[in-house]
């Protein structure tokens, strides 16, 4: 069979090194894809925005299945347009998808079913914004509406801050149309959990539970970023946290989306915290997380064509989805000043010894030579009996990576090390 994956990134490498696996696979493209994947599928110029690009490109090439990766793609359609040719999919329609497309879509969602989250307020009008954070409790969050490239959160610890963040969304623009609306909530505290899940939109199977490292810096110092590293599986989400999630979150979720009709299908992401007052959400993704993919999927046993097909065709709980018991760690190769502002272009050189753990997220190539091309460079993820053992391994196998301006964190994992009962 031959298999369209739409993507570029970190995340859609670790996607198609998974299908790879998969006897039934003949070919796989990558829709764009970026040179440091070239070994792995057949790359395609294009944009992974650009749905009337692909679709031509599927329908012209005869492509059997196709798996839609990013968030932008999902919200605007992709899957629909694909269906529209009958190409099956893995990911969500356009109305499913707006599940993370929109915050207020997903708030109003969860309270109206009851499924526990952080109280909010939801403002179309600046002023009545900028006057109710004069008063609400310090810190708050403040979140643009609509997507934006995962930057649209800021956690607001002084009413300047929230101010500012009001100003920058809805009078600057800075995420242009999703700034339309904002959601201002209440600041919830306890570890952040992140579960991935399969869905048919009747089965839910959670994936492995895992740890994002979001801080550029070290001790969680610095900006907000796309995640400097990831392991799995995290420590505080235990059996019993699990079967709660399952009964108050994950099952209310799919069910609710159901009496919307907006029936999902594909990868639903939960992202947790664990308070005090038991788990809430802090947001659903649409698809997998980057980079928990990449800390997750090396640990999945079972066939994820198979688990794909089954969430298309309505059979998730007619398969086997089976895990290792081991533990992963993925370190993040970035290119120092990321998230700011950051050079680009310089030689990448991955040793051949290594290439099997390494998803490579921002890479071109330059006079027939690789380079860098993005703030995330690479993820290198090790899985071992220990997490210890997988940390130390992903650290060493970085010395095996070179490029100018290579800048990673030095503590992924401290945390989940401390936490007891952690391997």
């Amino acid at each position: 069979m031959k298999v369209l994956v739409i993507g570029s990134g970190g995340r859609e490498h670790a996607v198609i090194k998974s299908l790879k696996k998969s006897k039934e696979i003949d070919e796989i493209f990558a829709f764009p894809g970026n040179p440091g994947m070239a070994d792995d599928a057949t790359l395609v110029d294009g944009k992974a925005t650009d749905v009337d690009a692909a679709v031509a490109f599927a329908v012209k090439n005869n492509i059997d299945y196709c798996v839609v990766t990013p968030d932008d793609p999902l919200v605007l359609g992709m899957v629909d347009a694909m269906n529209e040719k009958e190409i099956p999919c893995f990911g969500p329609k356009a109305n499913a998808a707006i599940i993370e497309g929109s915050k207020v879509f997903s708030k109003e969602l969860m309270k109206k079913y009851g499924i526990p989250t952080a109280k909010y307020e939801v403002f179309s009008d600046m002023e009545k914004a900028l006057n109710y954070v004069e008063t609400c409790p310090i810190p708050t969050v403040v979140k643009a509406d609509g997507l934006a490239l995962g930057k649209g959160v800021i956690i607001a610890f002084t009413r300047e801050e929230a101010r500012n963040a009001i100003i920058s969304m809805m009078q600057d623009r800075q995420f242009g149309k999703s700034g339309d609306n904002i959601v201002i909530e209440e600041f919830l505290e306890g570890p952040e959990v992140s579960v991935l899940s399969f869905t048919d939109g009747n089965t839910v199977v959670p994936m492995i539970s895992s740890m994002d490292h979001k801080r550029a810096k070290d001790n969680d110092e610095g900006l907000n970023t796309g995640g400097m590293g990831t392991i799995a599986p995290n420590p505080y989400y235990t059996s019993d946290v699990a079967e709660v999630c399952m009964k108050t979150i994950f099952k209310p979720t799919i069910e609710a989306m159901n009496k919307e009709g907006r029936t999902f299908r594909g990868c639903l992401y939960f992202g947790l915290m664990i308070t005090k007052n038991g788990p809430k959400v802090i947001e659903y993704n649409c698809r997998f997380g980057d980079p928990e993919t990449q800390v997750v999927l090396p640990l999945l046993e079972s066939d994820l064509f198979t688990i794909m097909k089954a969430t298309t065709n309505g059979t998730l709980k007619d398969v086997e989805v089976k895990w290792s018991d081991k533990n992963a760690c993925c370190l993040i190769l970035a290119s120092d000043g990321y998230p700011a502002s950051y050079k680009k272009g310089y030689p990448l050189v991955i040793d051949p010894s290594i290439k099997d753990c390494v998803y490579v997220a921002g890479a071109a190539t330059k006079d027939g030579v690789l380079v860098t091309n993005g703030g995330r460079v690479l993820g290198i993820t090790s899985i071992a009996d220990t997490l210890e053992e997988a940390i130390k391994e992903s650290y060493k196998k970085s010395d095996l990576v070179s490029f100018d301006n290579k800048y990673y964190r030095h503590d992924i994992g401290a945390k989940a090390l401390r936490v007891k009962g952690a391997k």
